[in-house]
């Protein structure tokens, strides 16, 4: 049987997460790389102008569609697993019902 691969941030195991993408020295899971856009999104190395930041939306809002999606898939795979409504609002920091109207 072959190593299990694991998340070279995170330390996740390849059975733990969605994804994880190889590269020339370790490995990066699907939720780090969600991390890490939204870190670049959020601190940009200097100010930008109004053409940069106008030209950045685009990338902005393929980075958020793709984590809804993610999201959306991971609810979706807890509730298949009967995980109820109030645990899955817990581990998101809302209530049942918000959990409830926000994923059914």
């Amino acid at each position: 049987m072959g190593r299990l691969l694991k998340c070279s941030f995170c330390g996740k195991s390849e059975k733990q997460v969605a994804r994880l993408i190889a590269g020339a020295h370790g490995h990066i899971c699907d939720d780090c790389v969600g991390s890490c856009v939204a870190i670049l999104a959020a601190t940009p190395p200097h100010p930008l102008d109004d053409d940069s930041v106008l030209a950045s939306l685009p990338a902005c809002n393929a980075a958020v569609g793709a984590a809804r999606d993610v999201l959306q898939r991971r609810v979706d795979d807890l509730r298949t697993r009967q995980v109820s409504w109030e645990q899955i609002g817990k581990a998101l920091g809302v209530s049942r019902q918000a959990a409830w109207e926000r994923f059914r």
